[in-house]
């Protein structure tokens, strides 16, 4: 039986999304790091889903770790286009 007390953080969905922004930056930094079409490939559906997250926890809660996740994911996409153009080469 599953424990009822279990992390409500885990579903709380700002923390679903700082989840996603995490995993986005860690993808991030594998392509850079290991450039190829499917690291940028890994690091894409990441930001989509990133994307999807903060979509859904927008607007529910405190606008402020909102921002803050919104603000890192542009890092992450502007790196992760740095990435892109460097395979373009």
């Amino acid at each position: 039986m599953e424990n009822p007390f279990s992390s409500l953080q885990s579903q709380n969905p700002i923390s679903l999304a700082q989840q996603s922004v995490e995993n986005v930056h860690r993808a991030v930094q594998q392509a850079e790091s290991h450039p190829s079409e499917e690291t940028v490939q890994n690091a894409r559906n990441a930001l989509e889903k990133a994307e999807r997250s903060i979509a859904q926890a927008d607007g529910r809660m405190n606008p402020e770790p909102i921002e803050r996740a919104k603000e890192s994911l542009e890092q992450d996409r502007y790196a992760l286009e740095q990435v892109e153009n460097g395979l373009q080469s």
